[in-house]
């Protein structure tokens, strides 16, 4: 298996923590090298281990902020 490289540029906030101490955060990370993304995914304490997560780009980011919004009845979709 293939070496992976991260960086956190930005840690926006933590949504949960489990009681092992694994944490589901929204970072801007940057993986091996490339651009970074807004990075919602599960981290081990002191970020040594990392689980399945999703990368969004700056404009995938946006519509999900507009789909919650509609989910949560804040506004209406424009797509």
């Amino acid at each position: 298996m293939a070496d992976i490289s991260f960086d956190i540029l930005k840690h926006f906030g933590v949504l949960s923590e489990e009681r092992t101490g694994w944490k589901k955060e929204v970072n801007l990370v940057s993986w091996n090298g490339r651009n970074p993304k807004i990075d919602i995914r599960e981290w081990a304490p002191g970020h040594e281990k990392v689980g399945k997560g999703v990368t969004l780009t700056r404009e995938e980011a946006a519509s999900l902020v507009e789909f919650l919004q509609a989910a949560l009845g804040n506004a209406e979709p424009s797509a």
